[in-house]
């Protein structure tokens, strides 16, 4: 079967793989789209943690089933996804229900080979049933679960400031699933493209360049003097999240989706005195990967908005370089193994 590889920084190479060899209890997946996130990108790039090469990309992924691997409901044949964090299931986290932070986490594409491959097998627990939906469907599940699990971790109440700071795909579905709770979304990134895209296309009430506007008083004047009680970064940029602390209200909370390899700085006395909460927020669970596909079944969100690149399989690694470049436009890319 066809691969393409990671091989270090900068160098993707195809290659050729023997078909997998089933193992008990996971399922055979015929790859038919790979969705190319910002874990992709910074793994090409060199700034991934907890990355290793050399490395098959891709977790944003959909397909046909070819093996169920026993798994209960499933048949061969029908349109899946799968939750790509596998976890041990007896750490502390999983205990604990947070299977998407579990101590020895492998999550494909990153610390295990992920998508970029003809076929690929998965453990049949983390199958995920497509419920109707479409393969670019399918495959925008993932990630779009990721901002649904922000969004719970902040508790977002009913009129509340949002700032969500990052416009790129993981911000977009964290503004979606923040409007859905019932937040007044700011969203603020450097790209103007982005934040029109945020007005126009999932109707984002107010947009911030970072660039051009005064960050502070903007937010000030937008929240009648009180700042923004929810932050949320989905940057993966130092920078960004350190400044973050400085947008957030008294008694606020601020959670960090994005990552990054650095330190967090920040002064101890201006965010002691706001009693503010910090939190990660790591991967997603099979709750969030539910809420997402009920949220596209019931029409609350269209994940085909943000494709704005196609190619097949045999066009990503000439393409993938120009995906790194803001001034491409890029939201999300697309990419298909085959006709359908």
């Amino acid at each position: 079967m066809k691969i393409l590889t990671c091989i270090k920084p900068g160098q993707l190479t195809y290659g050729v793989a023997d078909m997998p060899e089933l193992l008990s209890g996971n399922a055979l997946i015929k790859i038919k789209r790979i969705g190319i996130c910002g874990t992709d990108l910074h793994a090409f790039e060199g700034t991934q943690p907890y990355f290793s090469y050399p490395r098959i990309l891709g977790h944003e992924l959909s397909g046909e089933l070819i093996d169920t691997g026993g798994a209960e409901g499933f048949e061969r044949g029908e349109a899946v996804t799968f939750i790509p964090y596998y976890n041990c299931g007896h750490c502390i986290a999983c205990r604990l229900g947070k299977p998407n932070c579990c101590v020895s986490i492998q999550v494909c594409g990153v610390h295990t080979d992920g998508g970029m491959a003809e076929y690929m097998q998965v453990p049949a627990r983390l199958l995920v049933k497509g419920d109707g939906l479409g393969y670019d469907q399918l495959a925008l599940v993932e990630p779009l679960a990721i901002g649904a699990h922000g969004v719970r971790r902040a508790g977002i109440q009913k009129g509340e400031f949002v700032l969500v700071v990052g416009a790129g795909p993981i911000g977009l579905g964290i503004m979606e699933f923040a409007q859905m709770a019932g937040g007044r979304v700011i969203a603020a990134d450097t790209n103007s493209k982005r934040l029109l895209f945020c007005s126009e296309k999932i109707k984002v009430e107010f947009t911030i360049n970072v660039k051009t506007d005064d960050m502070i008083s903007r937010l000030q004047e937008l929240t009648g003097g009180d700042m923004p009680t929810v932050v949320i970064d989905a940057t993966g940029s130092q920078k960004a999240i350190n400044n973050g602390f400085n947008y957030l209200a008294h008694g606020g909370r601020y959670v960090l989706v994005g990552l990054q390899k650095g330190e967090l700085i920040v002064s101890h006395p201006e965010f002691h005195k706001r009693e503010a909460t910090l939190m990660s927020s790591r991967n997603a669970t099979r709750e969030d990967f539910e809420q997402v596909i009920a949220a596209i079944i019931n029409g609350r969100i269209n994940p085909e908005n943000y494709i704005t690149n196609r190619v097949k399989f045999n066009e990503v690694a000439d393409k993938f370089e120009s995906w790194l470049n803001p001034a491409n436009g890029v939201i999300k890319a697309m990419v298909s193994f085959g006709s359908d």
